[in-house]
């Protein structure tokens, strides 16, 4: 039975205490709708049309079919941000630091549409070659201005995702306090002038940055708080939440297709999902993964992203947008709560869970108790199911490659049943998958699996 919701700790957003007001004099950071330039910048209508822009290296940099930790990048914060909602001219900056950087739509990257709805929410989202996250508060008032609510949201941004989670508490009690005391920003200021990074300077606009290739690291390399904090610890949660159909992600992680999950507000829970998807396509061989292009995580996305969405040719993503639904042009794969479907004709096969899918979910669920039973028995044995669902997705997808591999460098390079079957897939119910994968990653073999379709 699939369950219906997330459980776990991680994926709870508990109100926390409110801020008590500092003690020390505000620092002379601008006062409420100031900053960025003097005047808070009013977007009641979505930004204009801009041109793409390449990602950034992350933390864990890794070159095609290796799986291995590049340099930890610093701690770097490249700006702070508090975004509101006015009831007049809907979302809008009303400070960040430094004044002349571009948030160009991060004001509704930062505040989810439907967020009205709710009283607390994060969101992880990418803005140009950045990660950002905002936490997001609903605070009740007795003001006919504010028409009974003030919401805002605070947020970072950082060149990389793996590190903002550091500072989700911080953000959560600064939100609190700027509903709580508008205007008093010497805190996010201090904050802005302890963690910011200096960027080098890089090449012009359009030149090519290096890669992000997004094959997140195993969590035994990461901090141990990221077990509870960072979105590395939702593994389980995103298995148990799909069930069988983990598979049916898998397989289209693995073939770079375009991933849109839909999910009313709260949004924080979905981005996860997010990155948990594109943990399913790790792959660590050598020779794999260099013409395909990487699997881009955007988090959350809304209508202001649609154009920027329209030139990609691989990414997973989230909304609250339903909008997005009639939109098929930018998207391969449609999750809705826990119905995965495609509009392509050629992708339904992929749809249909088969007796070798339902067997990698068995066996999924068996070493996972086996772990489990393994921490009761062991006081010292304390491997956490992170690594445990990371490396069973990293050896399914390393076992394929490796016979796909083998194959095409054989002299009659024929890929057979018998080589299906090895590969823990199904010779009938992943031909298509098969001939998809081998299409996608150029890898030269003959498939002589009948197709069960023809006589």
């Amino acid at each position: 039975m699939v369950e219906q919701g997330d459980a776990a700790p991680l994926l709870r957003w508990a109100e926390g205490p409110a801020v008590s007001l500092p003690q020390a004099p505000e620092l002379q950071a601008g006062g409420r709708a100031r900053g960025c330039g003097g005047g808070a910048r009013r977007a009641a209508e979505p930004p204009r049309r801009r041109e793409p822009e390449e990602p950034a290296p992350s933390e864990v940099l890794l070159q095609p079919g290796r799986l291995e930790l590049g340099d930890v990048e610093e701690d770097q914060v490249v700006a702070v941000f508090v975004v509101t909602f006015d009831p007049r001219s809907g979302n809008m900056v009303e400070w960040c630091l430094p004044q002349d950087i571009d948030l160009e739509g991060v004001e509704f990257k930062s505040m989810a549409s439907g967020s009205h709805k709710i009283q607390s929410d994060f969101i992880y989202f990418r803005k140009g070659p950045f990660f950002g996250l905002a936490c997001f508060a609903n605070m009740p008032v007795e003001s006919e201005l504010e028409r009974g609510a003030r919401m805002k949201s605070v947020g970072i941004l950082s060149p990389s995702y793996t590190l903002l989670y550091r500072y989700m508490h911080f953000l959560e009690n600064q939100v609190r306090h700027q509903l709580e005391t508008p205007g008093h920003y010497s805190h996010l200021a201090a904050f802005y002038e302890d963690k910011k990074g200096v960027l080098h300077a890089g090449p012009g606009r359009g030149s090519n940055l290096p890669p992000v290739y997004w094959l997140p690291s195993i969590h035994r390399y990461m901090y141990p708080e990221m077990k509870i904090t960072h979105p590395a610890g939702c593994m389980s949660q995103f298995i148990k939440f799909f069930g069988e159909q983990i598979l049916i992600l898998w397989k289209f992680a693995l073939l770079r297709k375009r991933i849109l999950i839909f999910s009313p507000p709260p949004v924080g829970v979905v981005c996860y999902r997010v990155y948990c998807c594109c943990c399913l396509a790790n792959v660590s061989l050598p020779g794999i993964g260099g013409t395909i292009p990487e699997s881009k995580p955007f988090f959350y996305v809304n209508v202001a992203d649609i154009e920027s969405l329209e030139v990609e040719v691989s990414y997973v993503a989230c909304t609250t947008e339903k909008i997005f639904e009639e939109k098929r042009e930018l998207y391969d794969v449609y999750v809705d709560n826990q119905n995965v479907k495609t509009h392509h004709g050629h992708l339904q096969p992929l749809l249909k869970i088969n007796s070798a899918d339902r067997e990698k979910y068995r066996r999924l669920n068996e070493q996972r108790q086996m772990l489990l039973y393994s921490q009761e028995v062991e006081e010292d044995y304390n491997p956490c199911e992170e690594d445990l669902f990371v490396l069973f997705f990293l050896e399914q997808n390393n076992r394929i490659f490796q016979t796909l591999l083998e194959v095409s460098a054989s002299q009659d390079k024929t890929l057979t049943a018998e080589h299906a079957r090895g590969m823990g897939l199904d010779p009938q119910g992943d031909r298509s998958f098969l001939m998809d994968l081998l299409e996608a990653y150029g890898i030269d073999v003959m498939l002589v699996i009948d197709n069960p379709c023809c006589p």
